[in-house]
């Protein structure tokens, strides 16, 4: 049913694809749809149904999501994967969430976004990698770091917060600038 499975110390990654998850919502009940996806909330549900009802990916656009089950306790703590990808362009987005408190500063999402970046530099062929972080987001912004991204600019008053706005700052990194720091020759 999975698009990619990888696996870190710690957690198994689970992809889903646009494919994966229209199977998911055609062949599952609501209940089971939420055991699939961990989602902890009825509108995280709703949240997730609504964008199955829209569609997730255009004409030239896709992702593959990823359910970051922690291995020991088999449960869903989180998302990482690729979004925006534009297979013929050769790059995507990375995105990340821990949903489920309980396992935030404990270095679960370092090891899901090192995978995911391997991944999508090894096996999917991108190029280019991105990343837009809220200015006042500093885990994401610290990961941004960890991993060598490299800061491009500003998005000013990109992101909702509330009642206000929130920069959002663009990161990227290249397939030149990863292969050289992994010590592979592509």
């Amino acid at each position: 049913m999975y698009a990619a499975i990888l696996e870190t110390p710690r957690l198994i990654l689970k992809g889903l694809s646009p494919a994966t998850f229209t199977y998911i919502f055609e062949h599952f009940d609501k209940e089971k749809i939420k055991e699939i996806l961990g989602h902890q909330t009825e509108e995280d549900f709703l949240t997730e149904e609504k964008k199955q009802q829209n569609g997730y990916a255009s004409y030239n656009r896709t992702f593959i999501l990823f359910l970051l089950t922690e291995k020991e306790s088999e449960k869903v703590i989180g998302r990482c994967g690729i979004h925006n990808w534009n297979v013929e362009h050769r790059r995507a987005e990375i995105g990340y969430q821990m949903t489920d408190e309980a396992f935030k500063n404990k270095g679960y999402m370092t090891e899901a976004v090192k995978a995911i970046i391997a991944y999508g530099f090894d096996k999917l062929n991108l190029n280019r990698l991105e990343a837009l972080v809220g200015s006042t987001n500093v885990p994401s912004l610290r990961l941004m770091e960890k991993f060598s991204f490299v800061q491009e600019g500003l998005l000013r008053q990109h992101t909702p917060m509330g009642d206000t706005f929130d920069d959002s700052v663009v990161f990227s990194r290249l397939q030149e600038e990863y292969s050289r720091d992994t010590g592979k020759m592509k």
